[in-house]
Parts: structure tokens; sequence; C-alpha cells
């Protein structure tokens, strides 16, 4: 759905000069449902990005129908991609929202494409496909039919409960190609929650969403990431959130420390500042020479994290090497070449 009389632009190049390098501005909308979140829409040249992953694992596929996203999660690793558009990382990220409206008609001509090799095609690496605004432009479910009906094997990662809209779909695509979903659900912790990840679904409904998948015999693991030294890493607020994943039927676990590049880390911090300042200066110490956590603090994070996952009974999920997203049950395909890796 798109919405008439709301227009700001159209045509207008000037109005995000960074799109022009990605593909043609059709307008940029505003709308009383989205308070404070402008909405440009676009059409993409490309909709499958070529991934490069470990040497000895190739390449991944993505697809990313949206640039920005309004879950406005504070330790987002996506929040530079946004300099590419001459907008900034912080607030720009969270509320200038790029749409690819053409996205599955984009797709199904790459997916017609003879040396497509039908390799595992992941959603949600880079920012969430099912963000609010999913809602209104429905890209997902065309995006699904397109790569099933070119037997590509799907796998979604997500913080939206909107997922569960498309569970009858995903369900009935499962028959025809292997589905992988994840929920990620970082924090257990109502409060703080709401303080990190503003815009997200509260840890509750990502909860029910993964049990409602799980109803429907979809695998569904929950990626609890990241741990946020000092906050979340308690075996208190760990074993609690442990036993709510065991509870919703969670077919998998999975965790990383917290992870800060530039741009991602400047806006966090000014966070941590805020809201926790005795912090501060732990933060800045412990991510001071890299964006990784401490490899001394990750063992400790794994060795505390192992018995809990034991206690509650739960099997230890796997990442793709190459996106970063659940890794998909479907055999490595012969790999596809469709050209040199895309940017959007």
């Amino acid at each position: 759905m798109r919405w008439s009389g709301q227009e700001l632009t159209a045509e207008r190049g000037d109005a995000l000069p960074g799109l022009a390098r990605l593909s043609n501005l059709v307008r940029s909308v505003r709308t009383p449902e989205f308070a404070g979140v402008t909405f440009h829409e676009v059409l993409a040249k490309t909709a499958l990005n070529r991934v490069p992953g470990p040497e000895r694992f190739g390449f991944g596929w993505t697809i990313n129908p949206y640039r920005g996203c309004s879950h406005a999660c504070t330790y987002c690793f996506a929040r530079p991609t946004h300099r590419y558009l001459e907008l900034d990382e912080g607030k720009d990220f969270d509320s200038e929202i790029i749409v690819k409206v053409n996205a599955a008609e984009v797709l199904r001509k790459e997916l017609a494409a003879p040396k497509w090799g039908r390799h595992p095609v992941a959603l949600g690496t880079n920012t969430d496909p099912y963000q609010r605004a999913e809602g209104r432009y429905r890209l997902m479910p065309d995006i699904l039919r397109a790569l099933a009906d070119a037997g590509t094997p799907i796998s979604i990662l997500t913080k939206g409960t909107l997922l569960r809209r498309d569970l009858d779909l995903l369900t009935e695509l499962a028959e025809r190609v292997p589905v992988d979903l994840a929920m990620s659900i970082a924090v257990y912790d109502d409060e703080l929650q709401q303080s990190v990840e503003p815009g997200t679904p509260t840890t509750a409904a990502r909860l029910a969403t993964v049990a409602a998948a799980r109803e429907r015999g979809l695998p569904c693991g929950v990626f609890l990431m990241p741990v946020l030294p000092y906050l979340t890493d308690t075996v208190a607020h760990l074993d609690h959130a442990l036993g709510l994943v065991k509870a919703s039927g969670a077919s998998s676990v999975l965790h990383t420390a917290l992870y800060l590049k530039q741009g991602t880390k400047e806006w966090y911090l000014s966070w941590l500042d805020r809201q926790h300042p005795e912090l501060s200066q732990k933060y800045r110490a412990m991510y001071a020479g890299s964006a990784y956590a401490p490899k001394e603090y990750r063992a400790w994070l794994a060795a505390r994290f192992a018995p809990l996952v034991r206690k509650h009974g739960l099997a230890t999920g796997r990442s793709d090497p190459a996106t970063g997203s659940v890794l998909s049950r479907a055999p490595l395909a012969a790999e596809p070449v469709l050209g040199a890796p895309t940017l959007f």
C-alpha cells in the first residue's frame, strides 16, 4: 500500500543526494501513523546481495527490502551504512527509511538467471524486514513467494512480531523449500529493553511469536544477542532469559557479545552516558582497541552461558558464517555467479 496525499517529494534528486548512487527516488512520504519517520520509496536495480564470508565458506546471499530501521536499537551494527546515503548513523538511521518498492519484481528477474544456484538467501541481516513499515508496504509476501517459486531456501532473522502475519504463508512455502527462522531477543528486562531498543516489540511479544512459529512446525531459534556487558551478562539475567526461551519452544539459542564498530559505537556510548553513566569508562576501556569485546570477556561469557543452556535443555544454534543470519538447513548449493557484490 502506498500513501496518497502525504508526499514530500517526487522525482527530486536533491531530496536525498546519496540515493542517486543506488537507484531512482520515486517519492518521499510522511504519515501520522509513523510520526517523525520519512519513507523514501526507491526503484532498486538489484535485490540479491552477494556477501563475502570466510574463505572456506565462500559467499552468502541476502535481501534487504529496507535500509534504515525504526526499531532504533542503539547497538545496531548496520547504522554506519546510512553514511553511504549522506545520512547520519544516529537519528537518521532510525527515521529516514529507504523502501525498495519494486524488490519482489527485481528479485524474480534475478532468480530466473540460468546461473542462479538456488543458494540459501537470508533476510534480516542488515536491517529488519519486519520493521513497522512492512505492515503497510507488504514487501515480504511477494519476496518469499519469489524465492520459493525459484526453489531457493529461505532464512529470516527478525525482531518484528509482524512475522506472525506471514506464518501461514511460510508454513505453505516450507513444503517446497527449507525455511529457517530466528527471533532476535537480546534483553529480558522490560525497562532496559525499551530504553536500549525503543522501537522494537516487547520481549514477551517476540517470545509469543517464536511459540506461534513452533506451533506451526517451523524451526525458530532465538538469537540472544548482543549480550550487553555489565547489563545483561549476569547469571540471574541469563538464567531468566533462557528459561523464557525454553518455555517459548524455541528450537535453539545462540549468543554473542556486543559488537561496536565505528558509527555504532558513538551512538551506543551516547545512550550509555545518559542512561548508565557509571559504566561509561568501563565500556570505553573494553572497546578502546577493537569493535569486538576482548577475547577474555568472550571466553568468560561462553563459560557462563554454556551450563545455563544445558540446565534449560536448549540446543545451541548456528549462524551462517557469511551472512550472520540463522544457518539454513539446506545443503550447500553450487556457488552462483551473478556479478559483483552489491551494496544495497
